[in-house]
């Protein structure tokens, strides 16, 4: 661009300083094509900002192939000028799913590490859900649209167990799961900078942070109501949907 407009680098990076231009860095977006989108967006905002009486609310999912990494040779730790270091190699020693149930109130987390995702073992973590709850509250649960979630197994365990809910968010809108942000936290805490030889010391990592995290427990606050997101929802549509900008060619612009 310099070249081109026939002035200096630094020329450019001021005027695009000034109008707060970020040519290098690009951010990615995912709209929901889910017929039902507003619908279950509204359900489960509903659940956030005006929860039910005498139930509770959580947000659930699997944070799957969580990896035991050990690095080669150990990490040097931080110190003055200098922060810790770890090698870009490591070694695997397995891996684990961790199933979690985010209380959306008290920011608590009922979690369970288990060999495999499959409906057997989501069976599995509601009926802890189901144990460690109070009976006599309504559970609701958001969750998201993988298949185990909707087997015909947990279908009739729900059928049987009628205080007990399934609030599922629409297609490609993990963002609505505030699981998703405990998933976060707990991976730049805890296992992304962690050192484990074995599948089992990575799950003693995994529940001594579930521990600490339910000592002092802070939960994420939803703000934005239904109506905010789907006004945003639909100005990037119409984004998406508008025309290109023509510009003149080339050689019509030499003309």
């Amino acid at each position: 661009m310099a070249r081109i407009c026939g002035i200096s680098k630094a020329s450019v990076q001021r005027i695009w300083n000034a109008n707060g231009l970020k040519p290098h860095l690009v951010t990615t977006f995912k709209l929901s094509n889910d017929p039902r989108f507003i619908e279950k967006l509204e359900d489960v905002v509903g659940l956030y900002l005006s929860p039910p009486e005498h139930a509770l609310v959580f947000c659930l999912d699997e944070k799957t192939q969580i990896q035991a990494l050990d690095r080669t040779p150990p990490g040097l730790p931080m110190k003055k000028g200098r922060a810790a270091t770890m090698t870009h190699d490591d070694k695997r020693n397995g891996t684990t799913t961790l199933f979690a149930a985010l209380d959306v109130l008290k920011g608590e987390v009922i979690g369970q590490c288990m060999k495999r995702h499959r409906h057997q073992e989501f069976l599995k973590f509601l009926k802890a859900i189901d144990r460690g709850t109070p009976p006599h509250l309504d559970i609701h649960c958001i969750a998201d649209n993988y298949s185990t979630h909707k087997h015909p197994r947990v279908k009739a365990w729900l059928a049987r167990n009628p205080h007990f809910h399934l609030h599922f968010i629409p297609t490609s809108s993990s963002w609505l799961n505030l699981v998703e942000r405990w998933f976060g936290q707990i991976t730049s805490e805890r296992i992304r900078r962690g050192v484990f030889k074995s599948v089992d010391e990575l799950e003693q990592a995994i529940m001594d942070y579930i521990k600490h995290n339910n000592a002092n427990p802070k939960p994420f606050v939803w703000t934005k109501s239904a109506n905010d997101i789907i006004l945003k929802v639909n100005r990037g549509r119409a984004a998406l949907n508008m025309p290109p900008v023509k510009r003149p060619s080339q050689a019509g612009s030499e003309l």
